[in-house]
């Protein structure tokens, strides 16, 4: 609707991708006029909201220049991946006192002289959190502005504002993005006339609805935490504000937000939500909790530079600052652990340039880590700041000595293990995984774990804060996850370390697996079985031959960990206190707890407990021993105790002869009428081998007394008549 002769305006021809809209220019022809491009406004450039006409250009501007030089938007840009451990470089005032400590420059003072209010604010905020919620939000500062102007922010802040990809959209908006860019600490203002009385901080009401800056409506839980006035939630505390209460061109009175959340649930917030923002980004790594102050002051000098008006008194609920972290630092660490030569002044002089305080003391420095710096944790930290500061360019090339000997295996024997249990267990047709060594607390208190001593400092994610006391746990996620992707046969095994308590002996490294449903697929021949516990018994027995552990000197014993089902679960050891593996059906209530369905069966293998075979690994197989003599089978029904296992009857039969008796196996097992009460039948079918001459009945005889003689001694059993 602006358009007149001569005007000179921004072209963009045929094949041009429009910023504004990420529309691909393509020849048209429009009332009957063949069309090569067009004439833009400020929104298809992505400048502003303004669309009601294209834009006006100076007479001057040159025709054919690039529309980036005439408008100033072609300087150049840096893109920097910040790692997660650095959220003090998420602003550009962080940057920069990096770049200053390196030599490049210096860092210029931040100008946050408190600005006196005028007047009393009529808004006050509370934090009004329940037991247990009380870190969710630790601060709140905010401030009132009457008599304000608003409208386009100048020009100087919409042209910094585009040339990092923002769309410039108000002054007071565009101010508080400014501020989140260039000291890192996110701002929230909102519209003082649309807010009903005081604003709080608090937990949403469960099903509570929320209308977002975005457009979107979002239904919250009792664990994020809003913003809130005496009516409503007004914005998603650390994420985003609400369209309720958003400022417009039409504000008179506003009142700015700045408040410390809880990291790990303004992200927990966020991926519930699926929102992503600025805040957000910065939240949930750590803001620096001195800059609430500071954050305010310079806004409010730039409100009343851009809009007028005249600010109250501040407000303020919680306590912005916390307890300083000082650390021990010895300045010869640098060479021991990083092999770089760095002064002592010369470390003294980057600590201080980065914002650290420095005490001498006995042998060692104490070194306050600045409030910015929520990664600092311990003496390596300061260590590698000085590294990286001084220049990683100073660590010196030193070549590895030629050594002419002759090599190692490149693995040991325990090493050689690990492959050795993963063929196993893909043999037997289970496929493996690879999970976290991470796991929700609540789940690691079903497996053992969960304890303080085993929780993350600084988690991933808040859903993975605990170290994994068993792999289990991870896998049985793992497996229904695929159940619920309509997989219901399925087998995975891990084989890694896990973790029950912080002690050298609380760390295993384990053989783990989980299956759940058919052995096999459908067949014509007859339908598969369900798995059940002596397939997991089959897997971890696999496992053990494997590695190369006496499995025939193994005794299985009911003593499962609690999270198996205590009838169906066991345990096999050598003597009675090393523990080889454990299998068996997981517990029904360790799954509902889960939120997976069932059943399961499991095995954990608990891979250095096996003992080293006693003799050194020889090419050489033993001779085969064939007898071409005919052998013979004896049968035997022992009465015993109910609580006696089968397994003594087999162990005590099979050491009453070593020359004669081969293979000896359990076939019934019966308890019920014609048996005494507490007591039950085992069976059992020996095999004897001749080795010179056939057996006569005296020599069978004979050797089947050794059997009943010997199951008696060791079981207390009665040869059933």
């Amino acid at each position: 609707p602006n358009a007149r002769t001569g005007m000179k305006g921004v072209f963009a021809p045929s094949g041009t991708t429009i910023p504004g809209t990420g529309m691909v220019l393509k020849p048209s022809n429009i009332r009957g006029e063949e069309s090569n491009g067009m004439l833009c406004s400020e929104r298809e450039m992505g400048m502003s909201d303004e669309h009601d006409g294209i834009i006006d250009l100076p007479e001057n501007a040159p025709i054919g220049a690039p529309f980036a030089e005439i408008a100033g938007l072609d300087d150049p840009v840096i893109d920097i991946n910040v790692t997660p451990n650095k959220q003090d470089c998420l602003g550009v005032r962080g940057i920069a006192r990096d770049l200053a400590a390196a030599g490049l420059g210096a860092l210029k003072p931040l100008d946050a002289t408190p600005v006196e209010g005028s007047y009393d604010s009529p808004i006050d905020v509370e934090l009004n959190l329940e037991a247990g919620y009380e870190g969710a939000c630790s601060c709140f500062l905010g401030r009132h502005f009457r008599g304000l102007k608003t409208g386009a922010s100048p020009e100087w802040l919409r042209r910094r504002l585009t040339a990092i990809g923002l769309r410039p959209i108000s002054a007071l908006v565009d101010m508080t993005n400014f501020i989140t860019y260039d000291l890192g600490r996110p701002l929230h203002v909102f519209d003082a006339g649309k807010v009903s009385g005081n604003i709080q901080a608090r937990m949403a009401t469960p099903g509570e609805e929320f209308l977002a800056l975005d457009g979107k409506d979002y239904v919250l839980d009792g664990e994020i935490t809003v913003i809130a006035d005496q009516s409503a939630a007004e914005a998603i505390g650390g994420v985003m504000g609400g369209e309720a209460s958003g400022c417009t061109d039409d504000t008179t009175e506003m009142f700015l937000e700045a408040a410390l959340f809880d990291a790990h649930r303004t992200a927990a917030t966020g991926r519930r939500l699926g929102i992503e923002s600025d805040a957000r980004y910065r939240f949930e790594r750590g803001v620096d909790p001195a800059m609430v102050r500071p954050g305010v002051e310079v806004a409010t000098r730039l409100v009343l530079e851009m809009c007028g008006g005249e600010p109250s008194h501040t407000v303020l609920a919680g306590t912005p600052d916390g307890p300083a972290k000082i650390v021990g630092f010895r300045p010869a660490r640098v060479t021991e652990l990083i092999g770089m030569d760095v002064a002592e002044d010369e470390q003294r002089k980057i600590l201080a340039d980065l914002g650290f305080g420095i005490e001498d003391g006995d042998g060692q420095w104490q070194v306050t880590a600045p409030t910015w710096r929520t990664d600092i944790d311990g003496e390596a930290d300061i260590v590698e700041e000085v590294a990286r500061i001084a220049g990683y360019d100073r660590i010196k090339s030193t070549p590895l000595p030629r050594v002419n000997i002759t090599a190692k295996p490149a693995l040991t024997a325990p090493q050689r293990r690990r492959p050795a249990a993963k063929r196993a267990l893909a043999v037997r047709g289970m496929m493996e995984c690879v999970t976290w060594s991470f796991m929700p607390r609540r789940f690691a208190e079903l497996f053992g774990g969960g304890g303080d001593e085993m929780q993350l400092a600084n988690p991933i994610s808040s859903e993975l804060d605990a170290m994994r006391p068993s792999m289990l746990g991870n896998l049985i996620l793992a497996v229904g996850r695929n159940v619920d992707r309509g997989h219901d046969d399925v087998g995975l095994f891990e084989v890694g370390p896990q973790y029950l308590d912080p002690t050298p002996k609380g760390q295993a490294f384990v053989a783990a697996g989980v299956r759940r449903g058919r052995d096999a697929r459908r067949h014509w021949a007859g339908p598969p079985r369900e798995v059940d516990a002596y397939d997991a018994k089959a897997d971890a027995q696999a496992v053990l031959e494997a590695i190369g552990a006496p499995t025939a000197s193994m005794q299985i014993a009911a003593e499962a960990p609690a999270w198996y089902h205590p009838g169906r679960s066991a345990v096999m050891r050598l003597g009675p206190k090393n523990v080889l593996a454990a299998f068996g059906e997981i517990h029904p209530r360790i799954l509902d707890r889960m939120d997976v369905t069932g059943p399961m069966v499991g095995f954990e293998v608990f891979i250095e407990n096996a003992p080293p075979p006693k003799a050194k690994a020889s090419r050489n197989r033993d001779k085969l021993l064939v007898s071409d003599l005919p052998s013979v089978q004896r049968d035997f029904a022992f009465v015993v105790d109910q609580d006696t296992a089968a397994e003594a009857v087999l162990r005590a039969a099979k050491g009453a002869d070593k020359t004669f008796i081969g293979e000896v196996n359990v076939f019934d097992i019966y308890s019920g009428k014609g048996i005494e009460d507490g007591k039950k039948s085992v069976a059992i079918t020996a095999r004897l081998e001749p080795t010179d001459t056939t057996l006569t009945d005296p020599e069978i005889e004979a050797i089947a007394a050794k059997i009943v003689a010997a199951v008696e001694k060791a079981t207390g059993a009665v040869l059933r008549g």
